[in-house]
């Protein structure tokens, strides 16, 4: 299950292209039984994941990356407030013992560099807190290069949505091997 926002519904793309597709491409040419369920919602914020998880998590849901904050920081929300609805998003998948990754996310500048900090710092924190998965920046390669971002320099082309695939898959790929013991 990836919960996250316009990123992961891969907004402006053909749903084949979108890095959830794409993982789970990489799940099949590994000939592993899992189905990547793409729970991305455009506009979604840490507070409207964890407002739609408990339907999200129905089923037999192994893994569950989470893929959210981008609008938080867009919008300028208090990241106490993302930090607490992350750990309840944590806290409610362990509840049913699916494995975590968590994806960290940047603010844009023009909140000013306390808040770009704080902000920052949520994840990596979190993570460590939490003991999840953490990839550290889910745009990490695509941010801020034209040729991988559509024309609003936020959502991904389809070559920038592979190598979010590609990071994304790094830290996935173990975790899919432990689940399938």
């Amino acid at each position: 299950m990836v919960l996250g926002d316009s990123l992961t519904a891969g907004q402006g793309l053909p749903q084949a292209e979108a890095y959830p597709s794409l993982l789970q491409q990489r799940l099949d040419a590994g000939g592993y039984d899992f189905e990547v369920i793409n729970a991305g919602v455009s506009g979604d914020t840490s507070a409207g994941g964890l407002s739609r998880l408990e339907w999200s998590l129905d089923g037999d849901v192994r893994v569950l990356i989470v893929a959210l904050g981008g609008n938080d920081g867009l919008r300028g929300l208090p990241p106490d407030e993302l930090k607490r609805n992350l750990t309840e998003i944590i806290r409610r998948a362990r509840e049913r013992n699916i494995a975590v990754m968590l994806t960290g996310m940047e603010s844009l500048t023009n909140m000013g560099p306390d808040y770009q900090r704080r902000f920052h710092d949520v994840f990596p924190a979190l993570a460590r807190e939490q003991r999840v998965a953490f990839l550290p920046f889910l745009l990490e390669g695509v941010a801020g290069r034209p040729e991988l971002n559509q024309h609003d320099g936020i959502h991904p082309t389809a070559e920038g949505a592979r190598v979010i695939a590609e990071h994304v898959w790094r830290v996935l790929e173990p975790m899919v091997q432990a689940a399938s013991r």
